[in-house]
């Protein structure tokens, strides 16, 4: 199975950019693609969908770029539906129509996984990018203390 990161990495970005002064104020995406061990060209397509989702603020050609509002007020919900991810879990559509439960489980999981991908979403919307960031700069502490 394959997972991907774009929720992660966007995370990440905006992450990088709450806790700049960590990071020595390098925002460019080369910086942000070295810290998520990715390239640039991700990097700035995240950005992209993250500036349309009125996440953050950015200037053409400079690497300028900040969040639109305070950490606090970004939710990872509003983050995860910035860059569009499918739901968390999916139904296999492709099941024997002629067995009973082939033929009933895609229904049947529907309903449960509907149940599922709601409650994650109140969780996602409890979680503020500031908490993130406090975690993040917490942890960096810590590390550079051993």
């Amino acid at each position: 199975m394959k997972y991907s990161h774009r929720f992660s990495d966007a995370i990440h970005i905006l992450t990088y950019i709450g806790a700049s002064d960590i990071v020595e104020d390098d925002l460019s995406s080369r910086a942000i693609a070295g810290s998520i061990n990715s390239n640039p060209s991700l990097v700035r397509r995240l950005m992209s969908s993250l500036k349309t989702a009125g996440l953050i603020t950015s200037v053409p050609g400079k690497a300028e770029v900040a969040l639109s509002r305070p950490q606090s007020e970004i939710t990872l919900l509003d983050v995860y539906r910035a860059i569009e991810e499918p739901d968390l879990i999916h139904v296999d559509e492709e099941t024997n129509q002629r067995c009973p439960v082939g033929a009933n489980i895609q229904q049947a999981l529907h309903k449960a996984y509907d149940q599922v991908q709601q409650q994650a979403e109140q969780q996602l919307n409890a979680i503020t990018l500031q908490d993130v960031v406090n975690d993040v700069v917490e942890e960096s502490k810590k590390s550079a203390i051993k």
